[in-house]
């Protein structure tokens, strides 16, 4: 399948199909699981091949690239299919200057609305998808898809309707509030027969749904929390689709997303100005001063410094931050907000931090950057999502010592104990969580993060247990690599205990890893790809970001 990786004749060779993947085209965490998963489970036995969309930003980092098939997916649609390198990654590229040669964000136009062919773009690439799945691409012949969110939820659909032998589809729900929804009328463009609108088919509540249909049809079904794997089952979350998830109960599970922990090390991270190593909490000190100085805060090492890094969204509940702003800054707690989103909000931002300039500094925009240098400055995250599928901003922020305070919702309440009595007094504590997500519970939140900071050696042991935490994907990829063997019933050595690892995950266990860490990138199997990724992040922080907006 690979003519650029060497793996073991028995890896299971996996289809990723994706609407972006870090460091090419990010919004959000679907980039970032997108393009450090592959990574990882390459140390399991799997090897990935990312099937893209041809944005200009793909095109530009591709390597080598050659024309491997050129077809028709859709009526009037012709594409080009390349093959090449990029980044250390094997990428298969939808080649359609009509659909995907655009500048800016990959899903709006520069009016900040969806494109309106978004539609045809992404049944498109679900198409393609389904082509090679079924085996047609001499270059890349798969045991398995892995489609994420709606952008790939018609991949199962078409290997429904076409009835022809292919590789079964494990379909990951990243976020249930993005569902990609068109009119009925595009049935026959996006090449699906009459009869597939039904209820049991593309049909919803009068559209065609492409994340319902991926849900459908679906061999599996993943999403990225335990906790989130059971909210979405329910009325209160599941955005409509719970009673379709709870009768594929038996084929949905939750596993963890973990974070690339060479990209996320503050040793080598490029955007930090004073690295330091993990669990070196004394050596942050340097960053969260000039980190005020570039704000124009007051340089005070005993103020409490909150950052908050995210889209500007309802989702994220940010509107509630907003609304408490004037009962939580005083002259002991200042606030970073860096992000893009929801025109109100980044203008209510804006306002807040003209009438608080002392207290609260903004940067409207995407950063990748700040992104990273707020995590090894700021005291604590806020995290104030109404709901919240995984998260990754608390898994970096403990890993940079930078203490999580965050709704109890999804992969939050699973990747954060709170600082309760009982777990202080067995030194298991890492952040606080609050629940209802309301004005009031992130007030007495923040004013609970605040009294613990000013308690040094209570604070140290927050700071320690978070950067204790395995935030990488050593045991997540696992828990993927045994799933798509059970998928495809390979009994062999590498699925033992993958039933067990499973129910593990819906626990939401903790995985742990030996204290003191060991020596930075120490969690990666390979030396040389990570100074080739390292060397690579530093090239990308320099460059300018390709998207500055969230979808």
């Amino acid at each position: 399948m690979d003519r650029h990786h060497q793996v073991p004749s028995s890896s299971v060779q996996v289809l990723s199909v994706a609407s972006e993947m870090f460091p090419f085209v990010k919004t959000g965490g679907l980039g970032d699981v997108v393009g450090s998963l592959p990574v990882a489970l390459r140390a399991e036995g799997v090897a990935v091949a990312t099937l893209l969309p041809g944005y200009p930003a793909v095109l530009d980092a591709l390597e080598g690239p050659v024309r491997v098939a050129e077809m028709t997916p859709l009526p009037g649609v012709e594409v080009a299919l390349l093959e090449g390198t990029a980044a250390g990654h094997r990428l298969l590229v939808v080649d359609s200057p009509a659909l995907f040669r655009r500048k800016g964000n990959p899903y709006l136009g520069p009016d900040g609305v969806d494109w309106p062919d978004n539609g045809v773009r992404f049944a498109t690439l679900s198409r393609v998808a389904a082509t090679i799945a079924q085996g047609h691409v001499a270059a890349c012949r798969p045991d398995l898809v892995l489609a994420h969110d709606w952008q790939a939820g018609l991949t199962a659909a078409y290997l429904h309707y076409d009835g022809q032998p292919a590789a079964p589809v494990v379909h990951t729900i990243h976020n249930l509030a993005f569902q990609g929804r068109f009119p009925a009328r595009d049935l026959e463009r996006f090449g699906l027969p009459p009869h597939a609108f039904a209820m049991d088919g593309v049909e919803y509540h009068g559209d065609i749904g492409f994340l319902k249909a991926g849900l459908h049809f679906a061999t599996w079904i993943t999403t990225v929390s335990p906790t989130y794997a059971r909210e979405i089952q329910k009325p209160e979350w599941g955005m409509g689709l719970d009673g379709l998830l709870r009768s594929r109960s038996d084929r949905l599970v939750g596993i963890l997303n973990g974070i690339d922990t060479d990209d996320w090390n503050p040793a080598t991270d490029p955007a930090v100005l004073f690295p330091y190593q993990v669990g070196d909490f004394r050596a942050r000190r340097p960053n969260k001063r000039a980190f005020q100085a570039e704000f124009g805060l007051r340089q005070d090492p005993d103020v409490f410094l909150l950052g908050l890094v995210s889209r500007l969204t309802g989702q994220k509940g940010v509107d509630i931050l907003a609304d408490v702003v004037p009962r939580i800054l005083d002259d002991r707690t200042q606030l970073v907000v860096v992000g893009s989103g929801e025109a109100a909000m980044e203008q209510t931002f804006a306002r807040l931090s003209r009438r608080f300039s002392d207290r609260l500094a903004c940067h409207i925009g995407y950063s990748e950057q700040l992104g990273h240098r707020l995590q090894a400055s700021a005291d604590s995250l806020l995290i104030p999502s109404r709901f919240e599928p995984c998260g990754l901003t608390q898994l970096c922020a403990s890993r940079y010592g930078c203490v999580p305070i965050a709704s109890r919702v999804g992969g939050l309440a699973d990747t954060i104990i709170d600082a309760n009595a009982a777990a202080m007094s067995c030194d298991a504590a890492t952040g606080f969580l609050f629940f209802p997500t309301d004005p009031d519970t992130l007030v007495a939140a923040i004013e609970r993060g605040g009294a613990m900071f000013r308690d040094p050696q209570r604070w140290s042991h927050l700071q320690r247990n978070g950067a204790h935490y395995d935030v990488s994907w050593r045991h997540k990829a696992r828990e993927y690599a045994q799933l798509f063997r059970r998928v495809l019933g390979r009994n062999d050595a590498a699925a033992s205990g993958a039933e067990k690892d499973i129910i593990l995950s819906r626990r939401g266990a903790h995985g742990r890893r030996p204290w003191p860490p060991g020596p930075p990138g120490a969690d990666m199997p390979s030396r040389t790809g990570r100074l080739a990724r390292q060397a690579a992040r530093r090239s990308r922080v320099r460059a300018h970001d390709p998207f500055v907006r969230s979808h």
